[in-house]
């Protein structure tokens, strides 16, 4: 659907000062019309209560193209690939960046912040959650996808999401239980909830073959001290610490509600807010559906901590950035907007209207947090987001699917879980082996 703002009227309810200076940065650019692709998702329903606001402050007109993410990915492969481009700012998830950036569709970033008429002095960017700067917007570093002496910034993370655990607050009250902080209490934790309630699951989790099973499995992977591929691209995802994650999910499912073996994140989710399962470990994307009693039936029962940890802190990294395409027809007033968007004002206002904000400074903000409580947990949690919790290259789809469908056996089917991981792991170097990586190794 594609939504004019052409905003004359009266203000928003809140006044924002990002980019204001003694002379207007903005007054080039009035009158221009901006065009941004957005997907249908709570944070960016969020933002489009606030965009108007950027109109009536700078005098830049925007039209948001907001799809179904699929659709939003299909639209852009082919915008992207024209001489002249419709959209001025794009929203992305990482995989994406990693194809925009590799075909040359993605501005480089450098040259607007080093550009004293468009750059903000205050945005202070150091502000920004570090780990979604190095996993939305860096590409070019270490690995090739990560911040490193040769890495550039391509995007800024718009809607950063992390995982957390949340908890029936009632339920651990009611057996004195205490909030798992590690590993070893979160499974005690999960296996012992159906004992004392029967009939209600430990943890809901996503489980279901394909990529549910390897996401969940990815979520315990990173604390446990594992990684898909050492620093030569080596799988060693069938080592000790990525049969622990394994072994960590089958505990998970064997522990939780009725049908567990066959969640994704929706259904993980619905045992969650039915009151069939007592604790959910996912995406915090999830928050704003708990105390929503259209959806709830766990409202005002529900606290969140941290994603316990394992040998180390590695919470997951997901959620959008937006970046300008190199085929954008505004791409000065486009970082205008970029900017404004991700600016300490913007985050707090867009934060308050129930996104997922991208700044440390907003999930301790006091007026922020007098509306959303649970962020200043989020905010502790997204310190430890891991941008490297999956690799970001492009033979991940296929050794992602094999691991989702592999997975979906030792849970479902009982294989044995080193013998599972040991086929992933020589499945998988075939695949790198085929597509180059090891060339600088022979």
């Amino acid at each position: 659907m594609l939504t004019n703002f052409n905003f004359t009227g009266a203000a928003v309810a809140l006044a924002m000062t990002a980019g204001a200076a003694a002379a207007n940065p903005y007054e080039p650019y009035a009158g221009t019309t901006l065009v941004v692709n957005f997907p249908a998702h709570p944070h960016f329903d969020a933002v489009m209560e606030v965009l108007p606001q950027f109109t009536e402050e700078t005098g830049i007109r925007v039209e948001v193209d907001q799809l179904q993410y699929l659709k939003m990915r299909e639209k852009q492969t082919l915008e992207l690939t024209k001489r002249k481009g419709d959209y001025d700012l794009i929203a992305y998830v990482v995989f994406s960046k990693a194809d925009y950036v590799y075909a040359d569709q993605l501005e480089n970033l450098a040259k607007y912040f080093m550009n004293p008429a468009l750059a903000d002095p205050g945005y202070d960017a150091g502000d920004l959650i570090d780990g979604y700067v190095a996993n939305i917007g860096v590409a070019g570093g270490d690995k090739g996808y990560l911040p490193g002496a040769t890495g550039s910034l391509f995007g800024i993370p718009f809607g950063s999401e992390t995982s957390i655990l949340g908890y029936r607050q009632d339920i651990f009250d009611k057996h004195g239980l205490q909030v798992p902080t590690n590993y070893e209490e979160l499974l005690d934790v999960a296996c012992k909830i159906p004992e004392l309630e029967p009939g209600m699951g430990g943890l809901a989790s996503r489980a279901a073959s394909g990529h549910h099973a390897s996401h969940a499995f990815l979520l315990h992977l990173a604390p446990l001290g594992g990684r898909i591929f050492d620093d030569q691209w080596n799988p060693i995802v069938n080592n000790e610490a990525g049969v622990a994650a394994a072994e960590a999910l089958k505990t998970i499912v064997d522990c939780g509600a009725e049908g567990a073996k066959t969640f994704g994140f929706a259904e993980a989710g619905a045992s969650f807010l039915q009151g069939n399962s007592a604790m959910f470990l996912d995406s915090t994307v999830f928050a704003g559906q708990v105390n929503n009693p259209e959806k709830s039936k766990v409202v005002g029962k529900v606290a969140w901590a941290p994603h316990p940890m394992g040998v180390r802190r590695g919470s997951q990294t997901g959620g959008f950035g937006i970046g300008i395409p190199g085929n954008a027809q505004n791409k000065d007033a486009a970082f205008l907007l970029m900017q404004w968007l991700t600016s300490k004002e913007a985050d707090k206002a867009i934060a308050i209207a129930g996104g997922n904000p991208s700044r440390f400074s907003t999930h301790s903000d006091p007026a922020v947090l007098e509306v959303q409580p649970h962020l200043e947990v989020f905010g502790k949690a997204l310190a430890f987001a891991d941008p490297d919790w999956r690799p970001i290259i492009p033979t991940w789809g296929k050794i992602n699917a094999d691991l989702g469908t592999t997975l979906s056996q030792v849970l479902t089917e009982d294989l044995d879980i080193q013998t599972a991981l040991d086929g992933v792991a020589e499945r998988a170097r075939g695949i790198m082996e085929d597509a180059g990586y090891y060339t600088w190794q022979n």
